[in-house]
């Protein structure tokens, strides 16, 4: 802002890799491969309450917490090219990572008196549905992220 203010010269927009992009939208996970923060399962089944009778998201928060910082995910990633739209309706093109078929372990610890492993397993199934994980999910009007609890 400075810089325009002082009407000083603009640095030329440095040139798009989609290569570069796509790997730097992924979380390599420590143990190989990739992974995805668990606070994004964490939230989408907090968010979930909101489809739930009975469990608030102040309950759901205190209730249960899922182990580590990043769940390994078993499956392959591909390049995407998205149209998006930032500030003021700008049309740009971001190049990300997608798992078409993906699946995932997480480690969840639990208050039983709170909860029971029914009730957390189906907060999850409905924030698989409801709510999905990463870019473009169904909280924010996409269809990516979907998820579901194997039985």
């Amino acid at each position: 802002m400075l810089d325009k203010q002082q009407k000083k010269a603009k640095q030329a927009k440095q040139a798009k890799d989609p290569e570069k992009d796509f790997e730097e939208s992924l979380y390599p996970h420590p143990y190989g491969g990739y992974g995805f923060p668990v606070v994004a399962f964490k939230s989408a089944a907090v968010d979930a309450c909101s489809h739930i009778d009975g469990v608030t998201k102040v309950l759901a928060r205190g209730a249960f917490h899922i182990d580590g910082e990043l769940a390994q995910i078993a499956g392959t990633p591909t390049s995407r090219e998205d149209m998006v739209r930032i500030g003021q309706g700008v049309a740009d093109i971001r190049y990300r990572g997608e798992f078409a078929e993906w699946s995932t372990e997480l480690h969840i610890r639990y208050n039983a008196n709170v909860l029971s492993p029914e009730q957390i397993g189906n907060l999850f199934n409905t924030a698989g549905f409801a709510i999905g994980v990463g870019e473009w999910r169904p909280a924010k009007d996409g269809s990516y992220g979907m998820f579901h609890v194997e039985q």
